[in-house]
């Protein structure tokens, strides 16, 4: 069957290209989806030029949902919904997840990512959504199962006590993180560090909220998680490092270009413990599906991070959904794939 691949071939210009696509695996038609910081920073040309020249002309996208068209195996059935995992191992490994695994390609970062009109899949690769669930909210799926997928390394990597766990980022991904970990750890008091007191508003559901120029002196948490990302993570996790308790964890979830200085002489005598978190697998998918059918309350709460919904329907408006992402304030632009 033929099929339109939506490319980007240099910063700011999208091209389609037509190919066959053979009916094998299952054949996903994308509905809905969702652009994420990663994609405007190759929109923007804001990667190396070593990187663009790499890595261009490629389809972005890897946050996406989709309806099945055609399944090999006869398992699911045309019109099931589907959200689609877009690391793609191509080893197992009993130590390293399949995120970690150097081997492994990722979608929208070195092959085609879902700006497509249909897109093959391995069976494996793609999850059943529910019933009835809001489905611009389905659309960053990916994004949220990064978040499940640190919390759940938090899980088996932080000591016990945690009863006071600081988030710091009042952006989308704080926000998630945030409204995650009250979920799934609901004893624990959330306490919030960001820029913006209306961002700031919106996390309602933790004990309390604070801008980092504001911090009284004598707070202090067990557990922290760094949303934060850029230019902003070296004063995020300076001040992660002021107020932690010995022996706490620090997961480090923001994203920055350049090699961020981190005060090791603290990290030492306080005994911390750093990791990174990044990308997600089949099993985080799994749980973060798991968790929208289980508490209905949550996708509720993430309608909150729906910002721009534009209807695509012409490479012009592809371009102007990724000109109105870059112009929001906050939330999550979402492309209802209708071309």
């Amino acid at each position: 069957m033929l099929n339109a691949v939506y490319r980007l071939v240099a910063p700011r210009r999208f091209e389609v290209e037509f190919s066959e696509i053979s009916l094998k695996d299952v054949i996903v038609r994308p509905t809905h989806l969702s652009i994420c910081q990663a994609d405007q920073r190759y929109y923007q040309g804001k990667r190396p030029e070593e990187v663009l020249e790499k890595k261009l002309p490629m389809a972005l996208i890897h946050e996406a949902i989709g309806e099945v068209v055609y399944d090999e195996s006869g398992t699911l059935a045309p019109g099931t919904l589907v959200v689609m995992i877009p690391n793609t191992p191509t080893a197992e490994d009993e130590i390293i997840a399949e995120n970690y695994l150097r081997s492994s390609k990722f979608r929208a970062s070195g092959f085609d990512g879902f700006m497509q009109d249909y897109v093959q899949m391995d069976a494996d690769r793609v999850i059943p959504l529910p019933h009835g669930v809001d489905k611009k909210v389905m659309a960053f799926t990916e994004l949220i199962s990064v978040s499940v997928h640190a919390i759940s390394r938090f899980d088996r990597i932080a000591h016990k006590r945690r009863g006071r766990i600081g988030i710091w980022g009042d952006g989308n991904l704080g926000y998630i993180t945030a409204l995650l970990f009250h979920t799934m750890f609901p004893e624990a008091k959330l306490y919030i560090f960001g820029m913006n007191e209306e961002k700031l508003a919106d996390f309602a559901f933790a004990e309390d909220t604070f801008i980092v120029k504001n911090v009284p002196k004598d707070l202090s948490i067990d557990h922290a998680f760094e949303c934060v990302g850029s230019n902003g993570s070296q004063a995020a996790i300076d001040q992660i490092i002021d107020f932690i308790e010995p022996e706490g964890t620090i997961s480090l979830l923001g994203v920055s270009e350049n090699p961020v200085p981190i005060n090791t002489r603290m990290v030492l005598e306080k005994g911390l413990r750093l990791f990174g978190s990044s990308r997600s697998g089949k099993a985080d998918f799994e749980k973060t599906v798991q968790l929208f059918s289980e508490h209905k309350e949550l996708v509720g709460s993430l309608q909150n991070l729906i910002g721009n919904v534009i209807r695509i329907h012409s490479i012009a408006d592809m371009t102007e959904a990724f000109e109105q992402d870059i112009r929001k304030a906050f939330g999550k632009t979402v492309m209802l794939w209708e071309q």
